[in-house]
C-alpha cells in the first residue's frame, strides 16, 4: 500500500478529550474518530488492527475445537424474559420498539440466543461437547463512557458458549477455553494475570478474568506473591485482621458530638485511630433500606453486598430514608435501635468497645459491643481488601494493582439452559439439562490494552501479529530515481512474500515520515537514502532505538525472518 493513497490522518497534538495513553495514541495514529459519547468510527489502520486481533482470536478458538457462527444483534424481549434478564440489565440495555410496538433490545450479550440455538438443534448427547462462538458488536448504555474504547457504548466482543452433559464435561471445556485464552493473549504479547472474579449479571458458579496490569485500569487486582493466588477486588475474600481495641466489659456511653459526621472528624475529636470506629452506611436494595457496618478505615464492597442481597438495584440511601430508619441526620447512623436489617462485616465481629453513631443527631455511642448492645441480621465478608491484608489461601501479604479486563470466562452451569428448556437425551434415553460455560474477549479493549502496555513517547509499538502493516519502506527523497527504484524493489519483494507492507511515497520531509512510522507503530522500517546507489539501506525495528546499515538483500531477509518467526 502506498502511503499517499492511505487514509491515515495522524495528529501531532494530543486531543483534549483523550484522558489516557491508549485513547490519545489511537486518535493521534488515525485508528479511530469519535462519533458520539462512547461511540467510535474506525479508519483503515484501526480496521486492519481489529481484524488482526480477530484473526488471532479465531485461530485460537478454532484450534481448541470451537465453531464460529453469527447471532442477531436485535433480540426480542420474550427471549430475555424467559431467562429473567430483561429487568436484570436495567438501564444499561438499549431498548427499542418496532413499527408494531413489539419490544426488542440491542444485544448486550448473547447467552439466550446460543442456548435457544442448541435447544432447537441438538437432540442427543452424541452431539456434545459443543463450543460455539461469534465475533460481533455489543451494545450497552454505559452511564459514564470513558477512556476511549476501554468503556464504550458500542464494542466488538468475542463471546463463546460451551455445552456439556455433566460437570466433568464443563470442567474439560472450561480448561480448553482457559488454554485457548492463554495462547491468544500470549500472541498479542500482553502481560496479563488470571484472577478469580465475580460472575455478576451473567450468573454461574465460578469465573476468572484475564487482567492486563495497567495504572489506568478500572479494576483492582488483589494478589499474593507468596502463593500466587489472585482475584478481582470484587471477589477477593477479606480476612479479618486483629484489632487493638479496649478490653473488658465497658459500659456503653452516649457522647455529644455536634457537627461531627465523618470518620476524620471523629478521629480529631476522640484522638484515636480509625480502627476504633465502625461506620454504619445505609443503602437501598431494590428500594428497601439496609444498614452495613464496616470498620472505620474500610470501604464497603458493593458487589459482595449486592450478591448477598440478590437485589437488582443497589444505591446509597437518600437523607430522608436515612432519617426514617435512624431518626437522625446523615452521619450519625448506628446499629443500636435502627429500624432496618443490619449486615455486619466479619472484622467488626472481632471488635469490642468501639465507637458508632447513636441514631441521634450530634451524638455517638462509645464502648459498643456486638451481641450485647445490638444483634446484626447477618455477619459476612462485606469489605474491600487492601494492600497488606492477609491472603485467604496462605496467610501471606496481599498486594494490589490496577488492571484492564480483556477476557472473562464463566462456569454458567444450568442457569440459562434450565430457564430456556435446553435439554438432550443421555445414554439411557433420558432428558438431561445441558450444562453451559461462557467465554468472552473484548476485541476493542484488547487493542487499547496493547497500546497501554506497548508504546513509548514516539507512539505505538505493535506486536507483529497485531500491527496493521508489518513493514514500511521510507525513501528519503521520493524524487531521487535511484532511491525510489530500490525502495520499490524492496517493497515489491516483501509484497510477493505475502507481507503487508507500506511504502511512504509522500512528498514530505524525512522527519515527518519517520515520526508517522513511529506513531502508527509499524514493526519494521527500512529507510532508503543516500547509500541507495551502493545498495545499502537502514534497517530499524520499532522496538529498538538505533538503526543498522544493511544491504537491501540483508534487510529483506531480516524483515521476512522477523515478521514470520
Amino acid at each position: 500500500m502506498k502511503v499517499s493513497k492511505l487514509l491515515m490522518p495522524t495528529l501531532r497534538e494530543v486531543p483534549a478529550e483523550a484522558e489516557i495513553k491508549s485513547h490519545q495514541l489511537m486518535l493521534r495514529a488515525g485508528l479511530m474518530r469519535k462519533t458520539a459519547s462512547g461511540v467510535y468510527s474506525y479508519l483503515p489502520l484501526g480496521v486492519k488492527t481489529l481484524q488482526n486481533v480477530e484473526k488471532i482470536i479465531r485461530e485460537g478458538m478454532n484450534n481448541h475445537g470451537a465453531q464460529e457462527l453469527l447471532m442477531p444483534a436485535i433480540l426480542p424481549k420474550e427471549i430475555l424474559e424467559e431467562s429473567g434478564r430483561w429487568e436484570v440489565f436495567g438501564p444499561e440495555m438499549f431498548r427499542l420498539k418496532d413499527r408494531n410496538s413489539r419490544d426488542y433490545c440491542l444485544g448486550p450479550t448473547h447467552e439466550e440466543m446460543f442456548t435457544i440455538t442448541v435447544r432447537d438443534e441438538v437432540r442427543s448427547y452424541k452431539n456434545l461437547p459443543l463450543t460455539l462462538y461469534q465475533i460481533q458488536t455489543k451494545y450497552r448504555d454505559e452511564r459514564r463512557p470513558r477512556f476511549g474504547v476501554m468503556r464504550s457504548r458500542e464494542f466488538i466482543m468475542k463471546d463463546a458458549y460451551s455445552f456439556d452433559l455433566n460437570e466433568e464435561g464443563l470442567d474439560a471445556s472450561y480448561k480448553e477455553m482457559y488454554n485457548a485464552y492463554c495462547e491468544i493473549f500470549d500472541r498479542m504479547k500482553l502481560d496479563y494475570t488470571v484472577v478469580d472474579a465475580d460472575s455478576g449479571a451473567m450468573g454461574g458458579s465460578g469465573s476468572q478474568e484475564f487482567m492486563v496490569k495497567s495504572d489506568v485500569g478500572e479494576d483492582t487486582i488483589a494478589y499474593c506473591q507468596e502463593c500466587g493466588y489472585a482475584a478481582n477486588e470484587e471477589k477477593m475474600a477479606g480476612v479479618p485482621s486483629s484489632c487493638v481495641c479496649p478490653q473488658g466489659d465497658m459500659k456503653i456511653e452516649k457522647i455529644h458530638t455536634p457537627n461531627v459526621k465523618t470518620i476524620e472528624d471523629l478521629i480529631k475529636l476522640f484522638s484515636c485511630e480509625p480502627t476504633l470506629f465502625v461506620k454504619t452506611i445505609i443503602y437501598k436494595a431494590d428500594g428497601k433500606p439496609v444498614a452495613v457496618m464496616v470498620r472505620g478505615d474500610r470501604d464497603v464492597n458493593e458487589t459482595k453486598l449486592q450478591n448477598y442481597l440478590g437485589c437488582l438495584e443497589l444505591e446509597m440511601a437518600d437523607p430522608q430514608t436515612v432519617y426514617d430508619v435512624t431518626g437522625a441526620a446523615v452521619g450519625f447512623a448506628g446499629p443500636v435501635g435502627i429500624k432496618c436489617d443490619v449486615l455486619m462485616d466479619l472484622e467488626v465481629e472481632k471488635m469490642k468497645n468501639f465507637i458508632i453513631g447513636a441514631n441521634e443527631t450530634d451524638y455517638h455511642f462509645k464502648n459498643v459491643q456486638p451481641g450485647r448492645d445490638f444483634t446484626p441480621t447477618a455477619t459476612l465478608d462485606l469489605r474491600n481488601v487492601v494492600c497488606g491484608d492477609a491472603c485467604p489461601k496462605c496467610g501471606g501479604k496481599i498486594k494490589t494493582a490496577q488492571g484492564i479486563e480483556v477476557g472473562h470466562i464463566f462456569k454458567l452451569g444450568t442457569k440459562y439452559s434450565k430457564a430456556l428448556g435446553c435439554t438432550c437425551l443421555d445414554e439411557k434415553g433420558e432428558d438431561r439439562t445441558i450444562i453451559m460455560g461462557c467465554y468472552g474477549i473484548g476485541v476493542n479493549r484488547c487493542v487499547a490494552a496493547i497500546v497501554e502496555q506497548s508504546s513509548d513517547e514516539n507512539g505505538i509499538i505493535w506486536p507483529v501479529d497485531v500491527a496493521p502493516f508489518k513493514a514500511i519502506i521510507v525513501p528519503v527523497n521520493e524524487e531521487n530515481q535511484e532511491q525510489m527504484a530500490l525502495a520499490e524493489e524492496i517493497y515489491n519483494t516483501l509484497k510477493s512474500k505475502g507481507i503487508d507492507v507500506l511504502i511512504d511515497d509522500r512528498h514530505e520531509r524525512p522527519g515527518v515520515k519517520f515520526k508517522d512510522a513511529d506513531l502508527i507503530g509499524i514493526p519494521v522500517r527500512i529507510t532508503v537514502g543516500k547509500k541507495a546507489a551502493d545498495g545499502i539501506v537502514e534497517y530499524k525495528l520499532r522496538t529498538e532505538k538505533e538503526s543498522v546499515d544493511m544491504t537491501a538483500e540483508e534487510a529483506i531477509s531480516s524483515a521476512i525472518k522477523y515478521i514470520t518467526q
